[in-house]
């Protein structure tokens, strides 16, 4: 009888997932909670890949990484997280911005979470303190949202003549009311007159361009949010195409075609992501890692686009630039 409650017990023990340990694997499993789909995040995959590999942690060698990718659609972030816990990941990362650290955050008190955005992550409520974070979360965050306003002084500065900006925001992204009133207190200072763009779907962005010549305006600034960042190819052909100066966050825009971009180096921020996660595998806790700030902005000015516009950026710009593509 003692020998059947025995192997009773540790049938019962097999069915269960170990603490920290995903169903069906032996080595840690990270998961992956993805606001986008696996191909825009390729290059940002790849710092993460490569910082996780500084600790120790190869994929497919001695950990595995299960995905989960939202495809935009910040509404299913909340059931891909709850997804990861079900099978008892032994630590979610979950980068790309506020929504997926917080659908991350309501999911699991216990499950260690690093996040990567590009806002301020204690004003977005994800943690109560950059130095010592509490509870289950730890991350990096770089100043790509704080960097809004400045984008519209660079546009300005590369086409002092537009009085009229557009500004392209997503209202489903906790930060756009944040970054509309600075944008506002900067036009403001420029004598420049905002026009405010939802974009919602990715399906709205032709209308958006085609409408822009109908309101007098001269430039678009696009707000920090990856909803625009995963998309920079797309957004920098109809800039081209409609002939319209634009900045936006990610460098991907620029190198794509878009006339400027200027935001946090995302490389370097999932480079760090990776660094993190794979020190929590070895066993630190997240509230005994300081949330990482990168600092660092990169200004990318596209040469090529600019003579294609028939426009003469200053040298001042030009100078400051981090990288001019010729």
């Amino acid at each position: 009888m003692r020998r059947r409650a025995y192997l009773a017990l540790l049938g019962a023990a097999a069915l269960r997932p170990a603490s920290g340990r995903a169903q069906g694997t032996a080595l840690p499993v990270i998961g992956y909670l993805g606001n986008e789909s696996a191909k825009p995040m390729m290059t940002r995959l790849r710092a993460f890949r490569a910082g996780l590999a500084e600790m120790g942690y190869v994929e497919g060698r001695n950990v595995v990484m299960e995905f989960r990718w939202a495809e935009g659609r910040y509404e299913r972030l909340p059931r891909f997280a709850a997804e990861l816990v079900q099978r008892g990941v032994d630590v979610i990362v979950a980068p790309g911005g506020a929504p997926v650290a917080l659908a991350a955050k309501s999911a699991t008190r216990t499950i260690p979470i690093v996040f990567e955005m590009g806002g301020d992550p204690v004003a977005l409520g994800v943690v109560s303190s950059l130095n010592r974070p509490e509870g289950n979360l730890t991350g990096v965050s770089s100043l790509s949202v704080e960097a809004s306003s400045k984008r519209l002084e660079l546009l300005h500065e590369a086409i002092p003549a537009a009085a009229d900006i557009g500004i392209a925001v997503n209202p489903t992204s906790p930060t756009a009311e944040s970054q509309l009133g600075t944008l506002r207190v900067t036009a403001g200072s420029l004598g420049l007159q905002l026009h405010v763009l939802e974009v919602r779907a990715e399906e709205q962005f032709e209308a958006i361009f085609a409408a822009l010549p109908q309101l007098n305006i001269g430039g678009l600034v696009f707000t920090s949010d990856p909803f625009f960042a995963f998309r920079s190819e797309l957004l920098a052909a109809l800039a081209l195409r409609h002939g319209v100066p634009a900045i936006t966050q990610t460098r991907d825009f620029a190198t794509a075609g878009g006339l400027m971009s200027y935001g946090g180096d995302f490389v370097q921020s999932h480079h760090h992501t990776g660094v993190y996660t794979g020190r929590v595998l070895k066993g630190q806790k997240p509230s005994d890692l300081p949330v990482q700030q990168i600092t660092r902005l990169e200004l990318l000015v596209n040469l090529q686009t600019a003579a294609r516009f028939g426009i003469s950026l200053p040298r001042s710009l030009l100078g400051r630039a981090d990288e001019v593509i010729e």
